[in-house]
């Protein structure tokens, strides 16, 4: 495993989301910061986003948002972030969000999380990257995606070791050990990509 500078993070941008959600994007910000770890985000000022950056800043942190023109224009940033990429595209964010990190954690979030999740699993599957990705399942929120997973591979939609390439935890204190712990990812696995 080599060394963990900079973690992503996929989460909501939407305010109007339970409370242990955002006490847990908090959470896991502050401990990233107080393990000198740089928090990779989509810039968002609103939501689990802002929830997360805020835990990681007041720790005294760093935060690298990345975030397209268009997002900006319209006053979605993040005016805290310690540093920001402005893209021209949303591929072209997520792509630099990819680039920069270690490590990937999904959090509670929408349609945009999941596609930006499913995406980053699809590399992984491809070998385009081998980083660590984990799940942080807060109250069971992903419960019934990681089904939905279980049963693509019971119909042979994906292969069994394709499980293996993400890690689920419950608390963002289990985020950190399970990245640390991750075994290193074959690229060469891309060779079982199709069934």
């Amino acid at each position: 495993m080599k060394e963990v500078h900079s973690i992503a993070i996929y989460c909501s941008s939407s305010n109007k989301v339970r409370e242990s959600y955002m006490q847990a994007a908090e959470r896991l910000g502050e401990l990233f910061a107080k393990a000198n770890i740089q928090l990779i985000y989509g810039d968002g000022g609103i939501g689990l986003m802002a929830a997360a950056a805020q835990g990681a800043l007041d720790a005294g942190g760093k935060v690298l948002g990345v975030i397209p023109q268009f997002m900006v224009d319209a006053g979605w940033n993040n005016p805290r972030s310690t540093k920001t990429i402005v893209t021209e595209t949303m591929h072209e964010r997520k792509a630099t969000i990819c680039q920069h990190a270690d490590a990937m954690v999904a959090l509670p979030g929408g349609i945009g999380t999941f596609e930006e999740l499913l995406e980053c699993l699809t590399w992984k599957q491809l070998g385009l990257h081998t980083c660590p990705v984990v799940i942080l399942n807060t109250d069971g929120y992903y419960d019934r995606l990681l089904s939905c997973i279980d049963y693509m591979i019971e119909e042979q939609m994906m292969r069994p070791i394709h499980r293996e390439m993400f890690i689920v935890v419950s608390t963002p204190e289990e985020v950190l050990p399970a990245i640390m712990s991750a075994p290193q990812w074959d690229p060469s696995t891309r060779r079982l990509a199709a069934i």
